[in-house]
């Protein structure tokens, strides 16, 4: 597995703008070689501490995904009446592993299983966070 290592990576964030572009960090246990996201102090395959710090690739492809079109029950959830349909998805990230996560498309017409797609910052509800987005044109 080719890791792309890097020195200078904010381990408390789940992802960086590294030269303009988002991407996710995450590990590679040097105990048992296993990819993990969100990056950990200790491998949950080995349980090794010899965590290595890595960027995962921009681009992955979309494994599956599923859309969100109605209000989540309250409680927990506390509606400000604004609710807007969501799509949530896996982008599977070759040769290492599949992260969940929002899109930035929610039309099932516009979203299929394979279709290449990339990691964006976005601001969600005041917080910067990362999301997946179709990456070319969409059939």
């Amino acid at each position: 597995m080719a890791a792309s290592p890097s020195t200078e990576l904010d381990s408390t964030r789940p992802f960086q703008v590294v030269d303009g572009v988002a991407r996710l960090v995450a590990g590679v246990c040097r105990g048992c070689e296993k990819p993990l996201f969100p990056l950990r102090e200790r491998c949950p395959t080995c349980g090794s501490s010899d965590v290595e710090e890595v960027l995962l690739p921009e681009r992955g492809t979309l494994w599956t995904w599923t859309t969100q079109g109605f209000e989540p029950k309250s409680p927990p959830y506390v509606s400000d009446g604004g609710f807007a349909a969501f799509a949530v998805g896996y982008l599977e990230f070759d040769g290492y592993l599949r992260v969940e996560g929002r899109l930035t498309e929610s039309d099932p017409d516009r979203l299929r299983v394979g279709m290449p797609m990339r990691v964006v910052a976005v601001d969600h509800a005041g917080i910067q966070t990362y999301a997946f987005e179709p990456d070319g044109d969409n059939p």
